[in-house]
């Protein structure tokens, strides 16, 4: 189980030859902790987009090799395709998926930069948020002359480069890297065949708006000749309204370049309303692709909401309502363990928290060292959410209740894949063990990864004892407001939270006494003081009541 998540979609100038493109990808299949998402090849285009994602570390390696190996198979002097190209590895953008923020992302992409700029000896632009210059950010600016102008362009002197060589890579070309916002490819199906139809509503939502006309229908331009635009009402999308006969239906076609400004149930509600006002109707919709699971969330919350549902509920459950609410089975099977990102890398197979109960209780009781006591503590700050969120559905239903039942089931998620990062922190304490020391450099070597193996090792139990104080915190919040038949379901929650706040407790003070770093220790330990004295407190004014 992966904490933190990035993606990376690189597009490599070859779409004919889906043995080059297996050697590339193979790259990428190589590298632990990333998993190949999908390989999308065009014959016309002559460009294959690929998709994978996982550690940020892990995946920053995987697109060094697959642009190298790119840059080995493909020669852009022979190229040719319908799509606008530079490079071997024309594109390579990196996108934040979870725990990981833009900023960090643009850090990554400058390493990856240097890397190829450094090894590779091909000239690298930063792109969109990666961007040092504002022209940079727009990355059709980069492409403007294509492979076959790069050696003139990098003649300019307001065209050096960010990094690698300022000279043209004869074969390899030259490659844009940077960091983008996830791209949500997203159709609206309609009741029609008429295209003309999807493309007014299209005009309608679309950022770039319709061209202004006069009261006799004529397009009104300025003083030089350029079309004048009405902006449409949604800020980060792009859209079309086009036929497609294998469903014998229009749909309005769009990409959501920033779905979190521009969200999945607004758009779909805008359209329906559109529909509406021409006499149509909106039989469902489509992801094309993957979509990030909190765009699928939004979606599910925002339709709870309408319906005056509680939101305190399974994630499942609100994304099963987000499936049936936008009819993302209308077409083609929705399936959320492919098509949502962070279940699509997740190997469920493989996790200890999704053991039946009987297992995982034997599990446990054998000789080894994980699942051990920090895994039980997660188990148990767990079980805690699950009854304060419970306790809050079997209470009278309010905005704040559903607001702090919300938070306990997201609470509750985070505790389960604590159950699995500790058993896998812990893991790497003992391969650290495994490792040889029979020479002084394997020595030295084997303690230094043991040093390292215990401080991640502190990260899960640290994160427990935040957890439990976000807990605490809301138990203490609504209390007052639950349904009196349900407070001893909460004193056991009470008592569950404090389980988990004593166990992580305890696991970090055994970690922090095998590292001998005195800087790192004095700063978790100090950390973790604060974090119990918070819960100590949090617990008496709750107790007091309970």
């Amino acid at each position: 189980m992966l904490d933190r998540i990035i993606e990376c979609v690189p597009n490599f100038s070859e779409g004919k030859s889906k043995e080059v493109i297996d050697l590339i990808t193979n790259e990428v299949k190589l590298i632990s902790n990333v998993k190949l998402l999908d390989v999308d090849m065009g014959l016309d285009t002559n460009r294959t987009v690929v998709t994978f994602a996982g550690d940020p570390e892990s995946v920053i390696e995987a697109a060094f090799h697959a642009i190298k190996k790119a840059s080995e198979l493909i020669d852009m002097r022979f190229h040719d395709g319908a799509h606008a190209r530079m490079g071997a590895t024309d594109v390579c953008p990196i996108i934040p998926i979870q725990n990981v923020s833009i900023e960090e992302c643009v850090e990554y992409s400058k390493k990856l930069a240097k890397k190829v700029g450094d090894d590779l000896k091909i000239p690298v632009f930063l792109y969109e948020h990666s961007a040092r210059f504002d022209l940079r950010k727009n990355l059709a600016n980069i492409r403007l002359g294509e492979y076959e102008g790069m050696e003139q362009k990098l003649s300019l002197k307001e065209w050096k480069v960010d990094y690698g060589p300022q000279t043209l890579n004869k074969k390899a070309g030259v490659t844009a890297i940077g960091v983008r916002d996830f791209l949500v490819a997203y159709n609206v199906n309609l009741n029609t065949t008429d295209r003309k139809k999807a493309s007014d509503i299209a005009l309608d939502i679309r950022e770039q708006g319709r061209a202004k006309r006069d009261s006799f229908g004529k397009i009104i331009r300025d003083k030089d000749g350029k079309v004048i635009k009405v902006p449409g009402k949604f800020k980060n999308l792009k859209a079309v309204g086009w036929y497609i006969d294998e469903y014998k239906q229009a749909q309005v076609s769009m990409n959501l370049t920033n779905y979190r400004t521009t969200s999945i149930h607004k758009v779909f509600e805008e359209i329906r309303r559109g529909a509406s006002r021409r006499g149509l109707r909106v039989t469902g919709s489509e992801i094309v692709g993957l979509v990030p699971k909190d765009a699928i969330l939004d979606a599910g919350v925002f339709y709870l909401k309408k319906q005056k549902k509680s939101i305190s509920i399974p994630e499942k459950d609100i994304i099963d309502i987000a499936i049936k609410s936008l009819g993302l089975d209308d077409i083609s099977e929705f399936a959320p363990s492919k098509v949502i990102v962070e279940n699509a890398l997740l190997d469920r197979s493989s996790l200890i928290s999704n053991m039946p109960l009987d297992e995982f209780v034997d599990e446990l009781s054998r000789d080894s060292a994980a699942p051990g006591g920090g895994s039980v503590s997660a188990l148990s700050g767990s079980l805690s959410a699950s009854l304060v969120s419970m306790v809050i559905n079997l209470s009278p239903f309010s905005k704040k209740n559903q607001k702090y039942g919300f938070e306990a089931q997201a609470i509750k998620d985070q505790f389960v894949k604590l159950v699995d990062l500790d058993a896998k922190a812990f893991d790497f304490v003992m391969k650290a063990f495994s490792l040889k020391k029979k020479t002084k450099d394997q020595q030295k070597k084997r303690i230094e990864k043991i040093e390292d193996a215990y401080k991640k090792a502190t990260i899960p139990p640290l994160r427990m004892l935040e957890k439990t104080n976000d807990l605490f915190y809301i138990i203490k919040m609504i209390q007052e407001d639950v349904n009196a038949n349900c407070l001893s379901d909460l004193g056991v929650a009470v008592e569950m939270a404090s389980s988990a706040s004593s166990g992580a407790s305890m696991n970090i003070k055994i970690n922090l006494s095998e590292i001998k770093d005195s800087k790192f220790k004095s700063k978790v330990n100090k950390k973790m003081l604060r974090l119990i004295d918070e819960n100590d407190q949090l617990l008496f004014e709750i107790n007091k009541k309970i």
